[in-house]
């Protein structure tokens, strides 16, 4: 997928979201989100659009700090968001391909293929809250979207130091997309996941389903879908792959 797609899947996921968001009114529950309102899932999601705006529109080559959530609510806060992730669109459609910046993913090819893909599924993951709390059908996810959020949630975050999805000793969990030529062989250690697009060698557990469901429940959104083998290598991916 290419930047301008990922942009165009952005503009998109952001009007959903706040259209739900809306509807659902500030003291829905975000079920996939404890303790959190719809109040709550604007505000962060409208600070995180404008801290990523702002690495590109001002070339920030070094992390800085997200700002304060505002003290916005109902239909101020609604506006508030909708402007945030306006900003965030017209940056990135606007910005120079070759803009350097501050990325803490490996994968794409620039930072800005960076951002835009980043956004595309941090606001589309959001926007499958935003639904949940108003009720009624979610939109689906493309096949091709769902696959590449799946690759960067697996060789992306959880190649980070930070993921706690670890084991005492070498194990090996398959995930596998129903509806595309999409595989994963990831080996777990008591290092961070090391994750590779094949099905090379055997595996302990395989989670399988449609690309939407992986993506999904592999965010913690959904219960996993179809799991063959070790169930306790399933469990441990529900228990300790939040991202942080």
């Amino acid at each position: 997928m290419d930047t301008a797609s990922f942009v165009e899947i952005l503009e998109k996921e952001g009007q959903l979201l706040a259209d739900a968001a809306q509807v659902a009114g500030p003291d829905a529950v975000v079920p996939a989100c404890p303790g959190w309102r719809t109040r709550d899932l604007l505000r962060h999601t409208g600070v995180v659009h404008r801290w990523a705006a702002a690495f590109v529109a001002d070339r920030h080559t070094a992390p800085r700090p997200m700002d304060p959530h505002p003290e916005l609510d109902g239909p101020d806060l609604v506006a508030w968001y909708r402007d945030s992730h306006r900003r965030l669109v017209d940056t990135l459609a606007g910005a120079a391909p070759d803009v350097e910046c501050f990325t803490f993913l490996p994968g794409p090819p620039s930072a800005l293929a960076f951002w835009a893909r980043r956004q595309a599924h941090e606001t589309a993951v959001h926007r499958y809250d935003a639904e949940s709390a108003r009720g009624g059908s979610p939109a689906p996810v493309a096949v091709e979207f769902a696959v590449d959020g799946v690759d960067e949630l697996l060789r992306g975050f959880h190649a980070r130091p930070k993921s706690r999805v670890r084991t005492a000793s070498p194990r090996v969990l398959r995930v596998r997309a129903t509806d595309a030529d999409a595989v994963w062989t990831v080996r777990l250690s008591q290092e961070p996941p090391v994750t590779v697009r094949d099905a090379d060698g055997e595996a302990e557990c395989e989670l399988a389903g449609p690309a939407e469901e992986l993506y999904l429940a592999l965010w913690n959104r959904r219960p996993l879908p179809a799991v063959s083998g070790d169930a306790e290598l399933a469990a441990l991916w529900r228990d300790t792959s939040a991202v942080v």
